[in-house]
């Protein structure tokens, strides 16, 4: 299958206001597949005899791991894209290149995304974690739920309050790129060249044994990793319109900039089609540690047609009920090794109501307008909200602890108005 999937920003000071590092992702998947947001707290891990079970295989488990929230498609164990407790967010994306994509089962990259967010507090731990696991259990398996295989090798971007980093790889290889200030973006290519901050220490000498580079010019790693025919690349139309819209408001990109970005169709960075925009996330780090990291998620399809809910760590925060998918743990055929061709109704219950609104604002022009005002006003106050927070350096414990679970029963209720009149 050809890359078509996935876009993944990162703005920092001085490109920002207000000293906070902005991070965005577009998670671009199979139209029909779910996407769910879930909260899994922080936890002491006394047995570490009993093993991980990521999506296909298991791993050793750590001492302890950190609270996160995550979007992720509802089938599988690991995510898109998420954060955690310390301010650290991560997002992957699909790459392929002269390097073999292993259909062996393995660790996904999906899975990499959230063992990188439960073990590390910061940017550059977790990639410390992503590629030791690399290293120690491989890249691999089919990253669709049901018969079409679509395999991968991933890239990721890592942010934290302080930096960011582009980790890219090619199986088990891989070279980072420190990103401190300015934006950055990935999509489905490779776009680590000869900045190379850190790297697998075998890089250079396998692609020197596989006639890919003469040891003589400076080394790129894109160019040297990425297919022969650099054509096949189809995506560096979105990769160059993403860093386009990124420069484009340099200086001044919020958080509200980040999702106009995300929202722009034009670009295709919005997509549509057979594969589509299945879920968005928009994170605030501010550099200032007193303050609160701020991530929105919309857990259902096309950002122009979705609401961005805010989430905040603290503590005693209830699982995410209205974005939570329903779970087939005994008979559920991701867990069976015979080829999948049973899909369950993974629907949760923003996403149903999200679909029939989708249909009305389609089909009724009238509906539409007042469904969209309302949710662009439901989401309006809700930045407001946040902006204030993190000017007034306050927050109401009491009120943050359910503040996604309420925006996205607000959501519902915008639905089921405009539904049903």
């Amino acid at each position: 299958m050809e890359p078509c999937s996935c876009d993944t920003f990162v703005a920092l000071p001085p490109a920002t206001v207000d000293n906070r590092i902005i991070f965005g992702k577009n998670s671009d998947r199979l139209c029909d597949e779910v996407q769910e947001v879930v909260y899994f707290p922080a936890a002491v891990h006394n047995n570490l005899q009993k093993h991980l079970k990521c999506t296909y295989i298991e791993i050793d488990q750590v001492p302890e791991t950190y609270a996160v929230v995550l979007s992720r498609p509802a089938w599988l164990w690991g995510a898109e894209m998420g954060g955690n407790e310390h301010g650290v967010c991560i997002g992957n994306e699909a790459v392929w290149g002269r390097e073999e994509v292993s259909d062996e089962e393995a660790l996904l990259g999906m899975d990499l995304v959230r063992l990188g967010l439960e073990r590390a507090d910061t940017a550059e731990k977790a990639l410390n974690v992503i590629v030791d696991l690399l290293e120690k259990y491989g890249q691999g398996g089919n990253c669709s739920e049901g018969s079409m295989e679509f395999s991968y090798h991933n890239s990721f971007l890592i942010a934290d309050r302080n930096e960011a980093w582009i980790l890219e790889t090619a199986g088990k290889y891989w070279a980072a790129e420190k990103v401190e200030e300015g934006v950055r973006n990935i999509s489905n290519q490779l776009s680590v060249t000869t900045k190379i901050d850190r790297e697998h220490p075998h890089m250079r000498n396998y692609a020197k044994q596989k006639g890919w580079w003469d040891a003589k010019k400076e080394f790129d790693f894109a160019a040297t990793y990425s297919y022969l025919d650099t054509a096949k690349m189809t995506s560096s139309g979105r990769y160059c319109e993403g860093y386009k819209l990124l420069n484009k408001h340099k200086g001044n990109i919020t958080f509200e900039t980040m999702m106009e970005i995300l929202r722009d169709k034009p670009s295709g960075i919005n997509m549509e089609g057979e594969f589509l925009t299945t879920a968005s996330m928009v994170s605030v780090l501010p550099q200032d540690s007193n303050l609160p990291c701020i991530h929105f998620f919309t857990g259902t399809p096309d950002p122009e047609r979705s609401v961005f809910k805010p989430f905040i760590f603290v503590p005693n925060i209830s699982q995410l009920l209205d974005t939570s998918s329903p779970t087939f743990e005994l008979e559920d055929p991701v867990k069976k090794k015979s080829c999948i061709k049973i899909r369950p109704d993974r629907r949760h219950p923003l996403y149903q109501k999200h679909q029939r609104a989708l249909e009305v604002i389609d089909n009724d022009k009238e509906n539409a307008k007042t469904m969209l005002d309302d949710m662009r006003k439901l989401e309006k106050g809700l930045f407001k909200e946040m902006e204030s927070i993190l000017q007034n350096k306050y927050i109401n414990v009491d009120e943050v602890v359910n503040l996604f679970s309420r925006c996205a029963k607000d959501e519902i209720r915008i639905y089921e108005a405009n539904i049903n009149s």
